[in-house]
């Protein structure tokens, strides 16, 4: 049996990547020493995290409709998969406190990560995490651009999806190539 996706939270991940993104663009304009300042990346982030994601409320108000128990099964796939791609990605370099590469890790497992949250916001995360995988494959390749431009790009190209998503993007359905039970 096929089973047909609703992607009906459009607006709570608009909502996120907007602000994320915002986050984003203040932590690499004071990044100093560490390039991206992880102290108001990881306080940023868990604001928004837990203001909009985990605001019962909120989330409601936002809600176009329901959510399988597939990409619920989804969710928490990609966000274990984050975790690990950072962790495959840019652990090997938090030894020697190699910034640069520290950040392009993170910046590059996102965009991987994206890619899972198609089954949960549709192809406009596939979008997004080609468009992000682009940005940091040209911070490894050209080592002259400064990270502040590739976190401002990829922030942007948050706010720019996230935007459409919020303000623009309908609920949409898929029905699934597979048995997703």
């Amino acid at each position: 049996m096929k089973e047909v996706l609703e992607f009906n939270h459009k607006k709570q991940c608009g909502l996120w990547l907007m602000l994320i993104g915002a986050v984003l663009i203040v932590s690499a304009v004071f990044g100093g020493r560490f390039l991206v300042n992880p102290f108001i990346f990881l306080i940023g982030y868990y604001a928004c995290f837990f203001g909009v994601n985990v605001n019962k409320k909120l989330r409601n108000k936002l809600s176009q409709g329901g959510i399988s128990k597939f990409q619920i099964k989804m969710i928490y796939i990609s966000i274990a998969a984050l975790f690990i791609l950072m962790f495959a990605i840019a652990g090997p370099f938090i030894p020697g406190w190699h910034w640069r590469q520290i950040w392009l890790g993170v910046l590059l497992a996102t965009a991987i990560h994206f890619l899972l949250w198609f089954f949960v916001h549709g192809w406009s995360m596939v979008i997004l995490g080609v468009a992000c995988m682009i940005i940091a494959v040209l911070g490894y390749a050209f080592g002259d651009i400064s990270i502040l431009w590739l976190y401002v790009a990829d922030a942007v190209a948050k706010i720019i999806c996230g935007a459409y998503l919020f303000f623009l993007s309908k609920p949409t359905e898929l029905e699934t190539l597979f048995d997703a039970a």
